[in-house]
């Protein structure tokens, strides 16, 4: 999401991007996956990426035995802010002692306001943007307070959520994300970055419905080829504008001289990155030890910017679409 101290544009096909074709489930598969008994599933839904308000949190890896370390169905009351023990508010432009505007030139504020996040007493968490009369942009950005989400060495993790994206009537500058950052950024305001490792697990820009998903590391113009990472590049998305969604990404350190990232839409294999594309020194710093977890909606930006060929936000863009979370999870394994 690059929403840190030194970011510029996120998204890029990086070099090597292009030899990684998505990988879809032939359709002999897809038969025989609607009929296994998926543990913790109430049907063939995270296949076809039409996920129930509450439904179990789709499993990427179902071969894995998950144990959930964090989940937040967002059941709260309608207007009520998130449970502050296990959500933190980013409040402003700018980390204390971090680059303005979140480091990308997004020209919202974020609040702790119910104007902008909240719980919609249906099971979702809402962070909308909103345009006041002045023409200001207010929007909402929260942390997971746990920053100890890590994969243990020879295991697994997977940080996952059901979404829908913003889906406003003109929408050039929207940009809602959910990614995750080191636990090493939190104490000195992500002036770290990207060393201590970004995984951006969804990231839309322009009401395109599509996403990609970038790995950051290593240090500035290095070999992550940041600001812009290893990316996907955007993806056909369709429906994630209308319909709730699965992102998921897994860390996956089962073989500790191979480990492997893997990024999923609706359980089906999207983006990977693997540990020899990058130094050893340079992967173990962004991926071995603990991350938090992110959800916003930024309005202009560098990546918006950067895909539409312009300077966003448009001068019709609409105020108040809002981003939706049916649920959040963080789960480990040892297999």
């Amino acid at each position: 999401m690059n929403r840190i101290a030194f970011s510029g544009t996120s998204a890029r096909t990086s070099p090597g991007a292009g030899r990684r074709a998505r990988r879809r489930l032939p359709a002999a598969l897809t038969a025989l996956a609607l009929c296994l008994p998926l543990a913790g599933l109430t049907g063939p839904d995270w296949l076809s990426g039409t996920a129930e308000a509450g439904e179990p949190a789709a499993r990427a890896d179902t071969a894995a035995d998950w144990t959930t370390m964090f989940r937040d169905d967002f059941d709260g009351a309608s207007g009520t802010g998130l449970n502050r023990a296990d959500w933190l508010y980013d409040i402003g432009t700018s980390y204390p002692g971090g680059a303005a505007n979140w480091g990308t030139g997004e020209i919202e504020t974020s609040t702790d306001s119910t104007d902008n996040v909240y719980q919609d007493g249906s099971g979702h968490l809402v962070i909308k943007p909103v345009r006041d009369a002045s023409g200001h942009w207010t929007s909402g950005r929260v942390e997971t307070q746990r920053t100890d989400f890590a994969a243990p060495a020879g295991g697994q993790l997977q940080l996952s959520a059901s979404l829908k994206q913003p889906d406003p009537a003109s929408g050039l500058g929207y940009w809602p994300a959910f990614w995750a950052m080191g636990a090493d950024a939190r104490p000195v305001g992500a002036t770290n970055w990207p060393s201590i490792g970004e995984l951006d697990i969804m990231e839309d820009v322009n009401a395109l419905s599509q996403h990609s998903t970038t790995f950051h590391c290593g240090q500035w113009a290095g070999e992550c080829h940041d600001p812009d990472g290893i990316s996907s590049g955007l993806q056909p998305c369709d429906g994630c504008q209308t319909g709730f969604h699965t992102y998921s990404v897994i860390v996956d350190r089962r073989d500790t001289s191979a480990e492997q990232l893997r990024f999923y839409l609706d359980g089906v294999q999207t983006f990977a990155v693997d540990q020899n594309e990058v130094s050893d020194a340079t992967w173990k710093a962004a991926v071995d030890h603990g991350f938090f977890a992110i959800f916003d909606v930024a309005i202009g930006g560098s990546y918006p910017d950067k895909v539409c060929g312009c300077t966003s936000p448009g001068a019709d863009i609409s105020s108040g679409a809002g981003m939706s979370v049916d649920w959040f999870a963080a789960e480990v394994s040892q297999s």
